[in-house]
């Protein structure tokens, strides 16, 4: 499957505002930055920094703080759409880039299933730029399937680090940790299923 999926990393940064959403949620919840900062395990100045918008969390980090908040990444980027039939045109995906600036070094998610509150199913494809890396061990209930389209990926999952390339797959139940990193030299692109989301 090379080349057919042509990745292309100009398209808008959408983690600009997170910052914002971040604080409201906080705040809704009448938490302190010290209360979410004690169970992600960052400084209170790091979390201030992102809610101000001065700095971009790993993706590793943002489901840390996403899960402090008791809600999800894709609660916080995406509108509800409890539409029964979805149609996304090949370059009109919604995504999120997360990461260093500039985009191109860090992870893109392109949704392939609409965040809505009452679906139990989530889909993207994962494009990992080379040298990114997830940004942390993460866990939480659930199971995973992913299958490499393009690149390659390090994937860690529990003790187990497993380097995969081009049309593996994997399965994993999601309350072990887990991280991946790009170690190659051109982007990874990964089909990426999970229940219940998360991302």
């Amino acid at each position: 499957m090379s080349g057919q999926y042509n990745v292309e990393i100009s398209l808008p940064n959408e983690i600009d505002g997170i910052g914002n959403k971040l604080r409201h949620a906080r705040l809704t919840k009448r938490l302190r930055l010290v209360d979410i900062a004690k169970e992600v395990g960052c400084s209170e100045s790091m979390l201030s920094k992102i809610e101000c918008g001065k700095a971009v969390p790993s993706l590793g980090m943002l489901h840390r703080v996403a899960a402090a908040l008791d809600t999800s990444i894709a609660e916080l980027f995406n509108a509800a759409d409890e539409q029964d039939f979805v149609l996304y045109r090949a370059g009109e995906r919604p995504s999120v880039s997360i990461g260093p600036a500039p985009p191109e070094a860090g992870i893109r998610l392109e949704r392939l299933v609409p965040y809505s509150p009452g679906r139990s199913l989530e889909g993207n494809i994962h494009v990992v730029m080379p040298g990114a890396i997830i940004g942390g061990a993460i866990k939480h209930a659930g199971e995973e399937v992913g299958y490499i389209v393009s690149g390659e990926l390090e994937l860690t999952v529990g003790e187990r680090v497993s380097h995969l390339k081009e049309g593996d797959s994997f399965f994993f139940r999601s309350d072990l940790p887990h991280s991946y990193r790009n170690l190659g030299e051109v982007p990874a692109v990964v089909v990426w299923i999970n229940t219940p989301p998360t991302f």
